[in-house]
């Protein structure tokens, strides 16, 4: 069973909990400390790694110019000594004991902010590799200034909470109308009534947003996956309408990037929406090279374990507006050129235009606004911090 970082954590209390209950000979089966290392990666980050002989589960804290790991069901192992790379923050590592619980020390040169998800993982053994967690981060002016405030006697300012950025991507557009429904209805004309009144309401809702279009445009895929870049969006979603062989078949469904196709169907889909680029062919295997060289496979992990989360959560809240799904898996997986970025998201196909009822609920202000009560939902439920 796939257990998410949020899962590890109450694994974490629950297995501290149970410590204070059984005797210390019910964790003899403990997870070990195998080594403990430090590296600097491009952009001057430091990576902190970990590695474990058994899956942990863990927590941070970031008590004033330090990092503690806190991982559980471990024994300090005062022969595992650790190996520090110049040029880093950690400027010393150590073990302290607590309980059953292990604490990973690193004592920094610079204060950091808190650790978002997109900076921690989780690999699986490989090769000669155990489980290794993964932390990069890098020395915050905004922690330190934190820091030099709470220690004088003025009152601190309280900062206001972090507008999360949503990137509306309306799909298709300009010379590139989508898919067509036996009425007429244009895929690009669809998608972009629902992109406004959806930038609306997260505006409404407290939240930053931006369109990849605004008006009738034709954008490469590059382009809207490297402005989603350039925005820092925090949560990337793009909004399709559908079509079928079969007129008969209706209802939503979600997608998230992975290089294999969960089923042929969606394998098809992908290479639809793809396609778009050779309307425009210029630059189309200059975006394969350039964004899927610039992706680390830790951060294609990252971003797809985020993806699936946020796809999932999607689902329900469809489910819970009463939009109907399409039959099958509502979140499938494939190849989708536009979602290949740093940033998290999903490909909604709202209905299908080739379904003459659909095309109908498609057009109708009142069923918009319900797919975007829906999309809102699912926004407002997505855990952003972990």
């Amino acid at each position: 069973m796939k257990i998410s970082r949020r899962g590890f954590l109450q694994v974490g209390g629950f297995s501290f909990a149970v410590a204070m209950i059984l005797p210390r000979v019910a964790f003899a089966a403990r997870n070990a400390l195998r080594s403990m290392r430090t590296g600097v990666q491009p952009g001057n980050k430091t990576r902190l790694v970990i590695e474990t002989s058994s899956k942990p589960s863990y927590s941070l804290s970031y008590p004033e110019n330090q990092l503690v790991v806190d991982i559980a069901n471990m024994a300090l192992d005062s022969s595992v000594k650790p190996t520090l790379a110049s040029g880093t923050l950690v400027s010393e590592l150590s073990q302290v004991q607590s309980g059953d619980h292990l604490h990973v020390v690193a004592k920094l040169r610079k204060p950091i902010a808190k650790l978002e998800k997109s900076q921690i993982m989780l690999l699986e053994p490989n090769g000669d590799n155990d489980y290794r967690l993964v932390l990069d981060f890098s020395a915050s002016a905004a922690a330190a200034q934190k820091i030099a405030e709470s220690v004088t006697s003025a009152p601190a300012t309280k900062t206001p909470p972090k507008k999360h950025v949503i990137i509306i991507d309306a799909g298709h557009g300009g010379k590139d109308p989508g898919c067509i429904g036996r009425n007429g209805t244009r895929e690009k004309d669809v998608v972009l009534s629902v992109a406004k009144r959806l930038r609306a309401k997260l505006e409404d809702a407290g939240f930053k947003t931006y369109m990849t279009r605004r008006d009738d445009t034709y954008l490469k895929l590059a382009e809207r996956a490297e402005y989603a870049e350039q925005k820092k969006g925090d949560l990337f979603i793009s909004l399709h309408a559908n079509a079928n062989p079969s007129r008969s078949v209706k209802g939503f469904s979600i997608y998230t990037l992975s290089e294999k196709a969960s089923d042929e169907e969606a394998k098809k889909l992908a290479e639809s929406e793809n396609a778009a680029d050779k309307i425009g062919v210029d630059g189309f295997t200059e975006f394969e090279r350039d964004i899927r060289a610039a992706l680390s496979s830790l951060q294609q992990h990252a971003v797809a374990e985020m993806s699936e989360e946020y796809a999932n959560g999607c689902a329900r809240a469809f489910r819970a507006n009463k939009v109907e799904a399409q039959p099958g898996p509502s979140v499938r997986h494939a190849p989708f050129a536009v979602l290949r970025s740093t940033v998290p998201g999903a490909l909604i196909e709202l209905g299908h235009l080739s379904n003459s009822s659909e095309e109908k609920l498609l057009k109708n202000p009142d069923h918009q606004n319900r797919l975007v009560a829906a999309i809102v939902r699912s926004i407002k439920n997505y855990n952003f911090d972990v």
